[in-house]
Order: structure tokens, then sequence, then C-alpha cells
């Protein structure tokens, strides 16, 4: 590696505990600890892949390529030293501290440079002896890859480091027992599982799933619970899953199980709330009731939660909880079919979605969540697969006006109208109906994540990151919190932790079409061109059906990141205005050109991408495909119509 190369890589600080102290009492016996002490630690670097930057007194710097090494290497080394210090007495005992950081450094003369490894250096003295502390940015390279146990210790102000860095402590193996019984969580952290249906007609499973769905609204409505999304939860179906291992998996405290039985027009609902840690019911309640009365069943075990798990519910939270969204059970089925068909998300799904949400309005005209449902269509249909867009924004705007008339302290009226108005890229008053969901909702996932995709546009890296990981927390499982949880590192150009945050979500959901791209495009930021081609493959098999020219548009991308200019050019002329048909925006369009050095037509596109309200021009300001022409004044121009300047 040339002197001044700048990488990506993960510095790993050892330093010895008390070696100063020893070196006063007994300097020759501390240089013989220190010289077996170098030699035990040094035999673990090369099984590692790690290479050994320098010796400073006891400590030692040594670099990784791979995170996930550095903290394999670290744990072996407090292995090995823990099994030493067994049969030694206290004198005698070599005892380490480790602290990891991933960042960029820079070579130069054998020796490296930069933030990563200052801020390894002030994260190894938190670890205690013979444990390990690495930084968040390892903890998000390493989760649910590594077999032992990493805990926050929060965040900590290193010295000489600008920002608070969240610092994680790694459980030795020494420490499970305790740790293990230690890992509890929260009772109000609370998943509800999928009501089981017991009614002998299979197309009654919607509404048991309707009624999942809405306990999960209601409870969620109380602000001393946080509680699962059903995204995460809907994959617990029919589990055999104990309820410890659930609890463990998505990190809650209690869990509400139930069953729903309809005949005819009667109901049976049981339900029991559970204490994931002691295993115990913390209560059971069986309803037998008339369809009519399903809403008051979801608001009393709403209620029921909350009293056993004493958390108080404020008064306009009880008036929410209470109150009935439609006296007509028709109108309800059809929103609840609706809702069924709209959470897969494909375009057919989404559409007859729209066409149930419609039913239900016609049915009851002031049954504002019917309305909702027809504005989450438009957003879905326009915002995910570019699909008519003035149509669904002019129709999406109207029908999340329409549930605010209704009711105006509907939480998702309130977050659906703000992605509506961040369609408009009035970000301004996107941001005050968001605040406001969470305000009425502070368990609402999806308004947590569109808020942090409206705050990573701005730039606003800090309150973004706390939002987003507040919608990983309430909805684990969800691919698309996943995906822009991943978009999050990506514009922060930190492509690596990218692509491991989006390798989780394929393992997820395999079929997940966005994840593949935006994978492919972390991917060739590393300029890791292999595994790029192989990720468009993917995306491309998976629409064939749906856009005949998307292995063109994604021939496209490859030749930009592969900084190919004789094909690029030839895709850009083939694709001309049947961009659409590739799955592509203007805005893609327009980063093609910018690529070829052809900024002309490369603004042309962007106003194209203006004038058709194209959602990823959102992201303009942050977005590394429009580096190169940040100095031109339309650049400046666009980004202050935008209101991102």
């Amino acid at each position: 590696m040339s002197d001044g190369e700048r990488r990506l890589a993960a510095i790993m600080f050892t330093d010895m505990v008390g070696y100063t102290a020893l070196s006063q009492k007994s300097e020759a016996f501390a240089i013989q600890l220190l010289e077996m002490h170098r030699s035990l630690v040094r035999s673990f670097f090369p099984k590692h892949n790690g290479r050994e930057v320098k010796t400073v007194g006891d400590a030692f710097l040594v670099e990784f390529a791979s995170a996930l090494e550095a903290v394999r290497c670290a744990f072996d080394i407090q292995q090995s030293m823990h099994e030493m210090n067994l049969g030694r007495s206290p004198e005698k005992q070599i005892q380490l501290r480790i602290g990891v950081h991933v960042g960029d450094v820079i070579h130069k003369e054998n020796d490296v440079y930069g933030d990563a490894v200052n801020v390894a250096s002030r994260i190894e003295p938190i670890s205690a002896p013979g444990g390990l502390c690495i930084s968040r940015q390892v903890y998000e390279h390493v989760r649910n890859k590594f077999e032992f146990p990493l805990v926050s210790l929060g965040s900590k102000v290193l010295k000489n480091v600008d920002e608070p860095v969240e610092v994680f402590k790694g459980i030795m193996p020494w420490e499970q027992s305790s740790a293990e019984q230690e890992a509890t969580f929260p009772s109000n952290r609370i998943a509800i599982l999928p009501f089981a249906s017991f009614s002998s007609d299979p197309d009654d499973a919607y509404f048991a799933d309707g009624v999942t769905d809405e306990i999960i609204s209601a409870v969620a409505g109380i602000s001393g619970l946080n509680v699962i999304s059903r995204t995460s939860v809907v994959g617990y179906k029919g589990t055999t899953k104990k309820v410890q291992e659930i609890g463990k998996e998505l990190k809650v405290g209690s869990i509400l199980e139930g069953t729903f039985k309809k005949a005819g027009n009667r109901i049976r609902v049981t339900t029991q709330l559970i204490e994931v840690a002691g295993d115990r019911h913390l209560w059971a309640q069986n309803y037998d009731r008339n369809l009519d009365d399903v809403f008051e069943v979801q608001s009393d075990v709403a209620k029921q939660v909350a009293d056993a798990l004493r958390v108080k519910i404020l008064l306009p939270e009880m008036n929410r909880v209470e109150k009935k969204p439609t006296d007509s059970t028709m109108a309800y089925t059809y929103y609840l079919k609706g809702r069924h068909l709209w959470n897969k998300r494909g375009i057919d799904e989404v559409k007859l979605a729209g066409g149930y949400f419609e039913r239900s309005t016609q049915e009851d005209p002031g049954f504002s969540l019917g309305y909702v449902g027809q504005a989450d269509c438009c957003l879905v249909l326009r915002d995910n697969w570019g699909i008519d867009l003035d149509a669904n924004l002019e129709k999406g705007k109207a029908m999340a006006a329409k549930a605010l008339e209704l009711d105006p302290g509907l939480a998702e009226a309130h977050a659906t109208r703000g992605s509506m108005l961040c369609q408009e890229y009035d970000f301004k008053q996107a941001e005050i109906e968001y605040r406001k969901a969470l305000e009425l909702k502070p368990s609402y996932a999806s308004a947590h994540q569109w808020y942090a995709q409206l705050l990573i546009s701005q730039s606003k890296w800090d309150q973004a990151l706390k939002h987003i990981e507040k919608a990983v927390e309430l909805d684990p499982l969800s691919p698309i919190i996943g995906l822009n949880h991943a978009f999050f590192y990506y514009f922060k150009r930190d492509y690596q932790s990218a692509a491991e945050l989006l390798t989780r979500v394929i393992e997820l959901d395999p079929l997940f079409v966005a994840s593949h791209v935006a994978l492919a495009m972390a991917y060739g930021q590393m300029k890791m061109f292999e595994e790029m081609r192989i990720e468009c493959d993917k995306y491309v098999e998976l629409l064939k059906n749906s856009f005949p020219l998307v292995r063109t548009g994604a021939d496209g991308l490859i030749a930009t990141l592969e900084d190919d200019q004789p094909s690029l050019e030839r895709i850009l002329g083939e694709l001309g205005p049947r961009y659409l048909e590739a799955g592509l925006g203007a805005i893609d369009v327009a980063a093609g050109y910018f690529h070829m050095g052809e900024n002309d037509e490369g603004f042309a596109w962007l106003e194209r991408s203006y004038s058709r309200k194209e959602a990823p021009l959102g992201y303009l300001k942050i977005d590394p495909f429009f580096d190169g022409i940040r100095a031109d004044p339309r650049y400046r121009d666009l980004l202050s119509r935008l209101g991102l300047n």
C-alpha cells in the first residue's frame, strides 16, 4: 500500500493493566512479563489476518481489514490470557484491556493515522481488565454474526473526539452465566403475536390478522408502552417457539398471545399476557361477543394490558383507545381485507387493497381509517413503484386530508400526510406532521422511519440515527426499515456498514427487491464489482416480468460504478424516453449523464425529475452520485427550490 492512501480499517488497541506500577516494584520481572505478553499476543494476529502496526511501550496497535476478524482476535486473546491466569498468583497474571474501532485511516511510512486510531485508543481504557470494548460502528458490523453478547455502555465523551461515541462491552465466556441472568428486558416492552384463527372458514384468517393489527395499534397508542410492530411479529404466526425464545429474539419483557374464532355474527377471542422472564401469566381473558362488539374487545385488551403492566393511560390516550372507528361491521371487514393485502406491498396486492379501502368508505363515509388506507396505497404505488405519479399524489393528499378532517387525532393520518408532503418536497410541513404522529403514537415505527428519512435528506445525522434506530427497535424484523437503516450509512459514505445491514435485510426477505439494488450500489462504491453484478442479476430476475428494460437499467448502474463510459453512453442512448420501462426515474438517467460529464443533459433530466416530483430527488444533497456537480450554480438553485440548502 502506497504512502498517504486512505482506506476503511478496523483498529485494535491492547494495553497491559498495571505495567507501570509493576515496573516500579521490579523492573526485571516487569520486562519478563512484557516479553511473555508480547509473544503470546503476537501469535494471534496472523490467525485473524491482523497486521501489527507498532508497539508503544506495553501497548499494541493492530490493523484489520474486517471488524469481525478484529473482534474475534480480541476475544481469542482474552480467552487465552484468562486460561493462563487461572493457575497464577495475582502478581504474576497478565491482564489486558482491548478497544476496537472501525473507520478511515491514512497509511504513511508503515504507520497508520486518523480518527479511527484516535477513537480506538480512547475506547481501550474504558474496557475492564480482561475485557473488550468496541464502538457503535464496530457493533453494526458484527452483531448477529458473533456468538458472544455485546452490551451497550451508552455514549461516552472521549478525549480529543468531537462527538460522543456509543461504546459496547463484550461479555466474555466466563461472564456468561451472570450476564444471561441480567439479560431481561423491561416488562413494558411488549410483543403482540398474531392471533390464531380457529374459524371453520379459512377466509376468516384475515379477520384474525386484522384483530391483531388493531390491538397492536391500540396498545401502541399508550405512551408508557413500547410495542413491537406488526412486521416483526407476523413471522411468528403459527410458531411453536417458546415464550422465552421469542422474548429473546424480539428483546421484549412481555408477550400477548391469543386466539380468534368467528361463527356467523358471533366471535370468541381469548387472550393472555405473559411475563417472559418468569414465564408466568399476568392476565388472561375470554370474550364471547357479537361481531359488532369487536372494537370493545380491542380497546378492553389494550386497557387490561396497560393495567397488568402498571402503566398509566393518559386521558387523551384513553379517549383514542375507547373511540370506535366505525359503526359499520361491513366497512371494518373491507378495511381489514385491505390492510391484509396492503401489508404484502406488491403492485397487484396494493391495487386490490385500494379497492377494499374504497368500499370501506362507501359503506361508512365517516370511516377515517379507510381514507388513510387509500392514501397509503397511493403512497406505495407512487414511491415504491413509480406508478401514475401525478394521479397518486393528488389522490393520496386528498385521502389523507379527508382522514384528518374526520379525526384530527389519528396518528396514522398525520404520518401518511407527512409522507405525501415529502412527495411534494414540502419538508418543513412534513416534519410537523411526523412530530405530531409520534406525539400521538410514540410506538409507531413507520413514523420514526419516515421522519428519519427526512432528517437524512437534510444531513441531520444525529437526529436521523436516533429515529431510525428507534424504528429498528420497534420493528426489528422489518425489511423496509432495515433498508432505510442501511441507507443512513450509505449516504454517510460508510458503505461497509450499509452492506452489512443490507445482507441482513436480504436474509430476512430474499425477495425484497430494493435491498438487492441497494446492496449492488454499496458493493459498487467499494469497488467490489463481482459482488455488485451478482446483486444486479438478482434484482433483474425479480423485476423482469414487471419492467421489460430492467436489464438495461441494471447494466447502466454497473457501467456507472465500473466507470465503463462506452457502455454507459450506449445504454443512455437505448433508454431515452423508455427509462420508465427499466424501473428507473429521471434522476437515475441524470446521474448517468453527469458521470459522462454531460452536465447540460444531466441537469435537463434533473429538471424532469423535479417536475415529476420524484421522491429520490429529496436525497440530492447527500447522494454520492451527484458529488461531481456540487459547485455548479444550477445544482445550488435546485437545492434551494427543494428547500434543502
